[in-house]
């Protein structure tokens, strides 16, 4: 069977909208998901899992998480959350955007083994709590190595995203994982991707058991759609006229000719199958299928948003190449998204239904 995940990111700590966590897991549950992605904070827990930390928004116009400063304190909340996720019948998925604090302790992280040890730190958390067996995955960093999440692996501050399968990046991957896996060898470990998924083809496969793409239709490495409406990703942060320009622009480009698009989300979502056929590696999509960003705003529709999302999850789940896939990375409550309780059942549905990818020792692992 196929899991039906969705990633709730930082949201799940910081956000208001999931501030009664027995509430939002029951909306979840309701809607046929059976997995949750969430940042660990691993660095927090590592340098002070009682102390108050005082992160800063790593955006303001976006709903994903905090938008303001905002004080978390990871003892007892990551134990309570996972608790309370399994007592659900929810399995977790530990991943880390390694939110800066005011102190910005996540540069500590000076070598692979350090980064392994901060995982080690926040496993052995759980375990000392009796839930390592609530926790399906851990992705050590997401979206690795964007500078946005992964800064510590840079040498300055400023300047492009290293390719990922740079030989000093894949080494990074390969010997924090080792230093993970030592202390806690049952678990599955990886690396998510965004940029540079259309090159996953080009890494050694042997450090990671799944593979974590994030996919959309309108991302860069699939589309000149962004560059075609005149949006700027990486401006997005805190520029308010980029959610203008989604308005007036990206569902009308889109519906001027729809196949279009449609043929380049299926076409990635294929390549990146055959990469995992060829790498012997199950797949886990969490982020996905139309557009990066989006929110409620007047002029931002979500019909056109769910047809691609529609047509992501049927096309991964016919692959049978993923171990999990998600409905989209608006599928938590603080989008209205959510409130479409059908349309969350319909694809998870599917989801549950499509062959599985249980063939090989990589996945079994998942298993």
């Amino acid at each position: 069977m196929t899991r039906a995940i969705t990633m709730w990111d930082f949201s799940w700590l910081e956000h208001p909208r999931y501030a009664d966590w027995n509430l939002v897991l029951d909306e979840l549950v309701a809607r046929g998901y059976d997995t949750v992605r969430i940042d660990a904070y691993p660095h927090l827990i590592a340098y002070g899992a009682d102390r108050g930390w005082r992160l800063l928004p790593v955006w303001d116009q976006h709903d994903w998480g905090a938008t303001t400063p905002i004080t978390v304190r990871l003892r007892p909340a990551l134990t309570e959350f996972v608790a309370a996720c399994r007592d659900k019948g929810v399995a977790v998925a530990l991943s880390s955007w390694f939110r800066r604090d005011t102190d910005d302790v996540r540069m500590r992280i000076r070598s692979p083994e350090e980064h392994g040890r901060v995982w080690i730190a926040t496993l052995a958390e759980l375990d000392r709590a009796g839930l390592l067996d609530a926790i399906w995955y851990v992705d050590l960093c997401n979206e690795f190595p964007l500078r946005i999440w992964a800064p510590f692996v840079y040498e300055s501050p400023g300047g492009d995203d290293r390719p990922r399968h740079d030989p000093s990046l894949m080494d990074w991957m390969a010997r924090s994982i080792a230093t993970v896996r030592e202390a806690y060898p049952t678990l599955p470990y990886c690396y998510s991707v965004a940029e540079g998924v259309g090159a996953l083809d080009r890494e050694d496969p042997a450090p990671v058991d799944l593979y974590e793409p994030h996919i959309w239709m309108a991302h860069p490495d699939i589309s000149d759609f962004y560059r075609r409406i005149g949006y700027d990703l990486a401006a997005s942060q805190f520029d308010p006229r980029q959610y203008a320009i989604l308005a007036e622009r990206a569902e009308a480009t889109y519906r001027a000719d729809p196949e279009h698009w449609q043929r380049l989300l299926t076409h990635a979502i294929h390549r990146i199958a055959e990469v995992a056929r060829s790498h012997r590696r199950p797949l886990v999509t969490t982020e996905c299928w139309s557009i990066v960003n989006y929110k409620d705003l007047p002029g931002l529709d979500w019909g056109w948003v769910k047809e691609l999302c529609a047509l992501g999850v049927r096309e991964a789940a016919a692959t049978g190449c993923w171990a999990a896939i998600s409905t989209s990375n608006f599928s938590g409550p603080q989008f209205s998204l959510w409130d479409d309780i059908d349309w969350h059942r319909g694809l998870n549905e599917q989801i549950r239904l499509a062959p599985g990818c249980m063939d090989n020792r990589a996945a079994s692992r998942l298993q």
